[in-house]
């Protein structure tokens, strides 16, 4: 397909008459708007203009094509000035990435009261942090602080990973062991209970087993629900239990909802940080979602 910006120069040639007033109103170099005519020229298969001097005199041919494309190109040029003139003006939109439980414990309650345009995006803390390295998002929470030049990582809070259970679950058995320091014993009693996990990520059930058995788990959840706060409700009404961040269940721990089984003999931590990019146009909105999370996760 033809290089529309060849179409623009022919144009700008024609109403100007010259190379040196095209390529002024171009705001390009004359020798581009030589090249760009050329190639127009050469697509077409024949002269466009005959110099007369300094003079660009319209053939034929170029008065033909002139008409057929200038009111189109018009009609583009005024869809591009009404769309900057309204990018100066528009409500600004955010992209913010986050773990689905994240968005629904903090983020969830304020969004109407915002003022501007927000896009939630859900995925992988990898791909997040290359989402925002591109420009894609503005902002992230994650517990990752990646190495890129361009952006500035920001701690604001930090998680425990908790073994918690159902209210009606009896725990007693594994409390003594533990506190005995029988952890292979206390293993095994865990490995005979019902567990819940999600389809997505079972990062905190691996890391907490590594850290406090020095193994892996040898078995899959009896229940795997959508997320970490599908578990909540779940556990919120059963017996089983799960590897989940502490501030997702706080609230039903404290009610009496959930009960928190252990903290693990060695506890797994992770900080939170806010990511985004150093030089960014969305300074005062992305400190405003940043004071809405320290709000609730203070």
């Amino acid at each position: 397909m033809v290089n529309l910006e060849w179409y623009r120069t022919f144009k700008a040639i024609y109403q100007s008459g010259t190379l040196t007033g095209a390529a002024e109103s171009l705001f390009i170099s004359q020798p581009g708007v030589s090249l760009h005519l050329s190639s127009l020229e050469s697509y077409v298969g024949y002269k466009l203009f005959e110099r007369a001097g300094r003079k660009m005199v319209p053939t034929e041919r170029g008065k033909i094509l002139y008409n057929a494309v200038s009111e189109s190109l018009s009609t583009l040029e005024d869809a591009e000035k009404n769309f900057q003139r309204s990018t100066e003006k528009h409500t600004p939109t955010i992209s913010i990435g986050m773990c689905f439980e994240t968005f629904q414990i903090t983020l969830e309650q304020y969004i109407s009261t915002l003022n501007f345009n927000v896009i939630i995006r859900f995925g992988d803390y990898h791909e997040m942090s290359d989402n925002l390295d591109k420009g894609i998002l503005d902002l992230i929470i994650t517990p990752h602080k990646g190495s890129s030049a361009k952006i500035e990582h920001q701690p604001f809070s930090s998680e425990t990973i908790v073994l918690v259970a159902g209210k009606e679950l009896e725990d007693a058995p594994f409390q003594k062991l533990v506190k005995q320091k029988k952890y292979a014993a206390a293993e095994d009693w865990l490995k005979q209970q019902k567990w819940y996990g999600t389809t997505g990520d079972m990062e905190h059930l691996f890391r907490f087993w590594q850290l406090n058995f020095g193994n892996t788990p040898d078995f899959r959840p009896n229940y795997i629900v959508p997320n970490l706060n599908s578990i909540v409700r779940c556990l919120s009404s059963g017996k089983g239990l799960a590897v989940i961040p502490d501030f997702l269940c706080h609230k039903e721990i404290e009610s009496g909802q959930v009960k928190l089984v252990w903290k693990g003999h060695k506890q797994l931590k992770n900080t939170l940080y806010f990511a985004c990019r150093k030089n960014t146009t969305h300074a005062k909105e992305i400190e405003l979602i940043k004071s809405l999370f320290r709000k609730v996760m203070k």
